[in-house]
């Protein structure tokens, strides 16, 4: 298991070797989403009982962190 953040893994046995919350079945996009699709963080840790308030914080920030790069032009 690959740590990216504290508590984003990713497993190549787990979830396709998709980004995951704390080495769970719980995928970062899964989180992404739901929070999308307009369920609140309340809603959401009501939805995934095991989810922490943490664990949203660092799927918003693992997002940003993987648009935030720089495009380099030739």
């Amino acid at each position: 298991m690959t740590y990216l953040m504290d508590r984003i893994t990713v497993d190549p046995a787990l979830c396709g070797g998709r980004p995951c919350i704390r080495g769970m079945r719980i995928r970062v996009s899964d989180v992404l989403d739901l929070l999308a699709s307009g369920l609140d963080r309340k809603e959401l840790l009501d939805e995934m009982p095991d989810l922490e308030e943490a664990d949203i914080d660092a799927s918003l920030k693992f997002a940003s962190s993987r648009l935030d790069h720089p495009i380099l032009a030739a």
